[in-house]
């Protein structure tokens, strides 16, 4: 067990949010365990991600190296001995996992919906024609593009601080964050207002943490198992096989979100062109222990429906 002298290391990104799901991490391991808080110790890696000057240049992701550079350097310092868990925020992580690492705790899901931050209008249909709506999200982008073909959408990186100053700048007259995150800072009140699920389906994976660790540490095994939530788990993986049936990652606007109702898991998933013209979805239903199976088929039957031609629209994989 760990203590004050040799203190569990929990290694995370050094945003706000990131923090918050670290703190929220180490008190649900707290009050498992009865240990004390000084048990445990923040360890705060910088990700290429992080990249003061890449957030400032608002590049998309996809050219700067994708999802792993919110989780690379983590990830090596997890590999390497230097932490004994990783939290992440799930929709961050990419689909294949490093050699040697675990992704098997999921902490109880937050609000998946996204939340629409405006300083002039509390809706989407409120913005005049022609408004500029920022985001880094090129599946929030494709679903705005689909509703309002008429606004000018930009690139819009950093953490929920950093974009909302850029709201308060000027450079946007609207943004959209996830509503998980705003909760857990604290600060849901700066939504203007929420998407239905049903109309705007979340990216997969979305108000999730996940706790990443070493294949074959049984000693962190035991202190996770405690934490991780079944329904959660349950859901992501039927979201995440979705998106590995797509070869999903950050190039390819793909929505997708899985409900436990009773003995059944319903999902729902969507592919769109980056531009919104083009969509498809599907909606179907099945019991729990197919839950896998349910998001790999849906994967599959959209590409198949969607065609090869659609996916090398994108200029790459998912």
């Amino acid at each position: 067990m760990p203590n004050a002298q040799a203190p569990l290391k929990i290694g995370t990104r050094g945003s706000p949010l990131a923090l918050a799901q670290a703190y929220e991490t180490r008190a649900r391991l707290v009050a498992a365990h009865g240990l004390l808080e000084d048990a445990f110790e923040i360890v705060v890696i910088k990700t290429t991600g992080d990249d003061r000057a890449l957030i400032a240049a608002d590049r998309p992701l996809k050219e700067i190296g994708g999802k792993g550079l919110f989780t690379k350097e983590i990830e090596d310092a997890l590999l390497s001995g230097g932490i004994d868990i990783a939290v992440h925020s799930m929709k961050d992580m990419p689909v294949a996992q490093p050699s040697g690492l675990l992704l098997d705790c999921y902490l109880p899901r937050e609000d998946v919906r996204d939340a629409f931050v405006s300083p002039t209008v509390a809706r989407l249909a409120d913005l005049p024609q022609g408004a500029v709506v920022g985001s880094s999200s090129l599946r929030r982008r494709a679903q705005l593009a689909s509703r309002r073909p008429d606004l000018k959408l930009v690139e819009f990186r950093g953490n929920v601080q950093t974009r909302l100053k850029k709201l308060e700048e000027g450079i946007a007259e609207a943004t959209l964050l996830a509503m998980a995150g705003l909760n857990r800072l604290g600060m849901s009140d700066i939504a203007a207002s929420v998407f239905d699920l049903e109309e705007f389906p979340p990216a997969p994976g979305q108000g999730a943490i996940c706790v990443e660790s070493r294949i074959g540490d049984t000693c962190m095994d035991g202190l996770l198992a405690p934490l991780n939530d079944a329904e959660t788990a349950t859901a992501l993986a039927c979201e995440r096989a979705f998106l590995d049936a797509l070869d999903g990652s950050c190039r390819t606007p793909i929505a997708g979100y899985a409900a436990i109702n009773g003995d059944r898991i319903d999902f729902h998933g969507m592919i769109l062109s980056p531009d919104g013209r083009q969509w498809h979805e599907c909606r179907e239903s099945a019991v729990l222990d197919d839950a896998a199976t349910l998001g790999r088929d849906c994967g599959k039957r959209l590409r198949a429906e969607a065609g090869e031609a659609f996916f090398a629209d994108w200029g790459g994989n998912a």
